[in-house]
């Protein structure tokens, strides 16, 4: 297989997406929230995190979908803090409570280059969207010391489109949440406006820079958009509206994780209609939309 994209960057390209990336971030505009802090000086906007990322755990991860782990794992590295506030996070401990440790860009890499030798078959960056400016510095060190894995960007959804097109070129593999299809829920539940738009345009940009998921010769995710899709009790997500789009307006090769994991968190405990997980019906009645919207990739079979 070809080397990662960013394996292929001079150093003059790498000093280009720098800048870039640390202009957005102070004032931050790195995310649509655009706080306008001064991350730089150790500012805290809504994500909670300042001039360092913080790292809650990092590891060959078996749980993600089955094209990223293979047989050695995807490895995953945690960042602490979110710019989504959702009330049903499964792991709120890290992006509501920001459990985890200062990395500097040096430590990153290191974490990087050890997740390769053991065996993993990708860099998972599991909400990295506040923190870019500080990964691509790690990115290039590693790089450098002979990182040579796909890298996963793997998100929330809410994107700035800016943020997405200073990383054109260097990522592989993009894997976004579509969490909401309607803009009242998603502020509601995740304190986010304008969502649905945010996600359709990041999306959209993904897919400009990586096409649709290719797989290598073992199966193994090499390059392109995964996009997933958590389903809420009671169709709060509106989830039509996500494949709608997905078919529509990205490609209907899409490859789309439908996922029925849900569980109540104690965020949610104000929120009786976010007290219960989904039922088989639910999910029957999702898969079904969106097989009949035309999305198949990454769908179970019938």
């Amino acid at each position: 297989m070809p080397l990662p994209r960013y394996a292929t960057l001079r150093a003059a390209e790498w000093t280009a997406i720098h800048r870039r990336l640390r202009s957005l971030r102070s004032p931050c505009r790195l995310c649509p929230r655009r706080c306008g802090v001064d991350r730089a000086r150790g500012e805290r906007g809504f994500c909670g995190i300042g001039a360092r990322a913080t790292v809650a755990s990092f590891g060959p991860h078996f749980g993600e979908e089955p094209e990223l782990v293979g047989r050695g794992g995807s490895g995953a590295i945690f960042f602490s803090g979110c710019n989504l506030g959702c009330l049903f996070c499964q792991n709120y401990e890290i992006s509501l409570e920001r459990a985890g440790e200062e990395a500097t860009g040096e430590d990153l890499a290191k974490m990087m280059l050890a997740l390769q030798s053991r065996g993993c078959h990708n860099i998972n960056l599991v909400t990295p969207t506040h923190v870019v400016p500080q990964i691509a510095e790690a990115w290039e060190i590693a790089a450098k010391g002979g990182l040579r894995l796909p890298v996963v960007y793997n998100c929330g959804g809410y994107e700035e489109v800016e943020t997405l097109r200073a990383l054109a070129g260097a990522v592989d593999i993009y894997m976004p949440d579509f969490k909401f299809g309607g803009e009242a829920e998603a502020e509601k539940y995740c304190r986010a406006s304008r969502y649905p738009a945010a996600a359709r345009a990041a999306i959209a940009e993904m897919h400009r820079q990586v096409g649709d998921l290719l797989l290598d010769p073992e199966g193994i995710a090499a390059r392109g958009l995964l996009v997933r899709h958590l389903l809420l009790p009671g169709g709060l997500a509106r989830s039509e509206e996500v494949f709608d789009f997905l078919a529509r307006e990205i490609s209907p090769d899409t490859y789309l994780n439908l996922m029925d994991q849900y569980r109540p968190v104690p965020a949610a405990a104000g929120f009786p209609e976010l007290k219960r997980k989904i039922t088989e019906e639910e999910y029957a009645a999702a898969l079904r939309s969106a097989r009949k919207c035309g999305l198949w990739k990454g769908l179970p079979a019938v």
